[in-house]
């Protein structure tokens, strides 16, 4: 599927009235997996790409030559549409218009811009602090107008509520749609509440980074027009489990045929798309 094509879908769900939970997911046998089970769309966090990639906690030591390149990678192997975390677009604004433009050429359907301040400044200790509002809204008019595909998805993103408050939040989410992006994702909204205010102040599509019990229901999402509600990230961290779970019992001596939790061949051969590979062959090689 065309890079345009995904996009117009991912904008048809934007569009219509239910919230979807997309799929956690960091290489390409993940996306099409996600895509074989049916979900609408994929979701690469930004603390998911620094773990496949580098290993490292989510502390924006990724560059994003190497973000492109792992979605590059994944969106080649599958057409589901992959909505992507882009932090902070790696530096000022016009750092995000390069991040859109390297971005847009991977396949993505959408991206989230942040108003945090990253990396993390000398003495702040972890202490998360936002950029000015001002600044705000110059990465988010820098992160359209670098766009070419007018179907790619521009989400603002702010953990304002988390940090500063809901009003905070409000006042950035209006300041931000005044400057083009396409939807809103918010951090920090842990009660109906504070959804409810939200959904007031702005006419946008709403994505939600997390859900506490209060608000995690699917309707009433829905009715406040939150279009994208993540889940967490579980898929990475339930890799490494069955790789450590794995190595440590060869280690031990169980031999292969009694190793539990390992994909079949079957779903091997399934995921590799080796049916695929096997007609190429034959078709340009002469069989195999």
């Amino acid at each position: 599927m065309h890079w345009t094509a995904r996009r117009e879908k991912f904008r048809t769900l934007l569009a219509a009235d239910a919230c979807i939970h997309p799929a956690s997911v960091y290489d390409p046998i993940t996306l099409r997996i996600a895509e074989d089970l049916g979900y609408e769309a994929g979701m690469l966090g930004g603390s998911v790409a620094s773990l496949a990639v580098l290993g490292a906690p989510d502390l924006i030591t990724l560059t994003l030559t190497e973000f492109a390149a792992l979605i590059l990678r994944m969106n080649r192997a599958a057409s589901l549409p992959l909505v992507v975390d882009a932090d902070h677009g790696y530096g000022n604004a016009l750092n995000v218009r390069r991040t859109v433009e390297e971005l847009e050429t991977t396949g993505v359907v959408a991206m989230t811009i942040e108003d945090t301040l990253l990396p993390a400044a000398f003495g702040d200790k972890g202490k998360a602090r936002l950029l000015s509002l001002e600044e705000g809204v110059g990465k988010m008019r820098a992160a359209v107008d670098a766009r070419q595909d007018v179907n790619l998805v521009i989400v603002g993103r702010t953990s304002a509520a988390a940090i500063t408050g809901v009003d905070d939040a409000i006042a950035r989410a209006r300041a931000y749609e005044q400057a083009g992006v396409d939807a809103m994702f918010f951090i920090g909204l842990d009660t109906r509440a504070k959804l409810d205010a939200v959904a007031g102040a702005t006419q946008l599509p709403l994505f939600l980074g997390t859900l506490s019990p209060e608000i995690a229901d699917r309707d009433y999402l829905s009715a406040r027009r939150v279009r994208v509600a993540l889940t967490g990230h579980p898929t990475f961290p339930a890799a490494v489990q069955a790789a450590y779970n794995t190595l440590k019992a060869q280690r031990e001596g169980t031999p292969a045929g009694k190793l539990q939790g390992v994909a079949s061949n079957e779903m091997m051969k399934k995921y590799t798309r080796d049916a695929d590979y096997a007609r190429w062959m034959g078709e340009y090689l002469g069989g195999r």
